[in-house]
C-alpha cells in the first residue's frame, strides 16, 4: 500500500509525540514487538499512569494501536503511521537537498565569472 502524505494536523500530533524521549522509546520497543502497558511500565522510573499518559498521546498521534487482550491492554506499532512520517522527512531533505544543489550551482557560476581575466578594450 503506497503511503498517503500526512495532513498538517497529523503531522503535528506525530512529532509532538515523538518529542518525548519516553515516548520515543516506547515507539521503539513496539516497533521491536507488541507489549503490554504493564511490561512497558516497568522499565521507566515513573507510575504506571505516567505511563498509559505516554501512551495515549503515541496512540492519539496513531504511532501506535492499543488494543485489550484479556486483562492487559497490548501496543504495537502504527508501521502505516512511521513510513508517512519518514515519507514526510524525506520530502524536507529532498527539499533541502535541491536548495544546496543551486546554491552550488549559483557559487561555481560566481566564481567562474570572478576567475575569467579581463578583456582587453578594442581601440
Amino acid at each position: 500500500m503506497v503511503a498517503q502524505l500526512m495532513s498538517e494536523t497529523e503531522a503535528d500530533a506525530v512529532f509532538h509525540a515523538l518529542a518525548d524521549t519516553t515516548r520515543r522509546d516506547i515507539v521503539r520497543r513496539a516497533i521491536r514487538r507488541e507489549q503490554s502497558i504493564s511490561s512497558l511500565a516497568e522499565r521507566y522510573t515513573m507510575s504506571f499512569a505516567a505511563v498509559q499518559k505516554h501512551v495515549a498521546v503515541l496512540e492519539r498521534s496513531t504511532l501506535i494501536v492499543k488494543e485489550r487482550r484479556g486483562k492487559e491492554q497490548i501496543v504495537r506499532a502504527n508501521l502505516d503511521t512511521l513510513r508517512r512520517a519518514t515519507r514526510l522527512l524525506d520530502e524536507f531533505e529532498t527539499i533541502w537537498r535541491d536548495r544546496v544543489v543551486r546554491i552550488d550551482a549559483l557559487l561555481a557560476e560566481e566564481t567562474s565569472h570572478d576567475e575569467t581575466p579581463p578583456q582587453k578594450a578594442e581601440r
